[in-house]
């Protein structure tokens, strides 16, 4: 599996994370990710603007747990609590400097989990908040504490980026 393969490529001393791998990324509903103003966006990108498609860099820490990130691992996705509203956020900070080991990190770990052909993302942070896309086109991507809410969807097809 690509995550065996990941683990073997991890340092055993634990200092360094494993390498970052790219993958494609798309919702049960077929959108893919963008950025649009700073902010993750999932939509149907057609004709010319295909080549705006976000790809997801990923390094694995543990056998399910992981770092996400996209425009070559320099930006990170997180999970971020603000009074009362827990919201994904996008930040300015290379995936190979986080740590797993690190608390202040947490909040960059993401819970794989795969169910047959796709994956869902839960935040290590935030424990029952997951990664998802809104049915509508075009709204950003968050997250939700309510999984099989219609309205939602947190299923992704991940494919290792050739």
């Amino acid at each position: 599996t690509t995550a065996a393969r990941a683990e073997a490529a991890c340092r055993p001393s634990g200092r360094r994370p494993c390498k970052m791998q790219a993958f494609r990324i798309w919702d049960i509903n077929q959108k893919t990710f963008y950025l649009r103003n700073n902010q993750l966006i999932a939509g149907y990108l057609q004709g010319p603007n295909t080549r705006l498609e976000e790809k997801i860099d990923m390094v694995t820490t543990d056998l399910h747990n992981v770092f996400l990130g996209i425009h070559g691992g320099k930006i990170c996705l997180s999970c971020v609590k603000s009074g009362d509203e827990i919201k994904l956020q996008l930040e300015n900070i290379n995936i190979t400097d986080l740590s797993k080991t690190k608390e202040e990190d947490k909040r960059f770990t993401f819970i794989r989990s795969e169910k047959g052909p796709t994956t869902s993302f839960e935040s290590a942070a935030c424990p029952g908040w997951f990664l998802c896309t809104a049915l509508e086109a075009d709204r950003p991507v968050s997250l939700t504490n309510r999984p099989e809410e219609p309205l939602t969807v947190t299923k992704f097809y991940f494919q290792e980026d050739q």
